[in-house]
């Protein structure tokens, strides 16, 4: 199997039967194989297309290759699914970040709340997320999505919840043992297409004040069973039984 690389560039702008140098990362990966001129590689920009390319010249730092054939793919979920997820602490949010691209999530939004234990302002969270969307993009070519997961800006969750439309057709799930409807009930509302957002808090759930600012922005308690979940497992645990559940 040819391996799959990421590329920032748009494809679409060089086209078929065009000559082109690899991106840094993606001619890393290229020499790290060994591949040599006439090997095929497999690229995607996030376009949700992928390119057949055969390899033209390999330089001491550059790769060059050239596009053969173009393929449209659809291994998106049929649902566009948002974890909103209030970081955990000791590097877990990779796991969460790899995981919930291989099982078809859109996009992570990072939060912290009252309760968090990890807490980025400034470069140091710019940092973070650029590292986490480095993450996706490694979980996209390993997996076989053509639109890697994309990793919003870091944000409390006041200001994020603040941000949100009081009305969008869309389904808001919280996860919660409080007052909560079982996850199965809420996903046979959510139509297929349908965009549904999905907050998760931290260890120790997130605050009375905090779930009830999260309702009042529409979002509905959803509960995943009898047993308390840690905070990097229960995004996972929700993301795959909808992911699975589409067969």
């Amino acid at each position: 199997m040819a391996a799959r690389l990421y590329v920032e560039q748009p494809l679409d702008a060089v086209g078929l039967d065009a000559e082109f140098v690899l991106p840094p990362g993606a001619a890393r990966h290229v020499q790290v194989l060994r591949l040599q001129p006439g090997d095929e590689v497999t690229l995607f920009d996030g376009s949700g297309d992928e390119w057949t390319a055969a390899v033209a010249a390999m330089g001491r730092s550059d790769v060059r290759v050239v596009l053969t054939s173009r393929q449209p793919v659809d291994r998106e979920m049929r649902r566009a699914v948002t974890l909103a997820v209030v970081m955990p602490a000791n590097d877990r949010m990779d796991g969460i970040v790899e995981k919930a691209c291989e099982l078809g999530a859109v996009a992570i939004q990072p939060l912290m709340s009252e309760r968090s234990v990890l807490r980025l302002t400034g470069d140091r969270a710019e940092k973070k997320r650029a590292h986490w969307q480095g993450v996706a993009i490694a979980a996209a070519e390993q997996c076989g999505r053509a639109k890697p997961l994309q990793v919003a800006a870091v944000k409390t969750l006041s200001q994020w919840l603040a941000e949100l439309p009081a009305e969008a057709d869309e389904q808001r799930w919280l996860l919660s043992p409080v007052a909560a409807q079982p996850l199965a009930a809420l996903a046979t509302a959510a139509t297929d297409g349908q965009r549904v957002t999905v907050l998760s808090g931290p260890e120790g759930g997130l605050s009375e004040a905090e779930e009830q600012s999260a309702r009042s922005r529409g979002f509905r308690a959803a509960k995943l069973g009898p047993r308390i979940l840690r905070a990097d497992t229960a995004p996972l645990a929700a993301l795959g039984w909808l992911a699975l559940g589409e067969g």
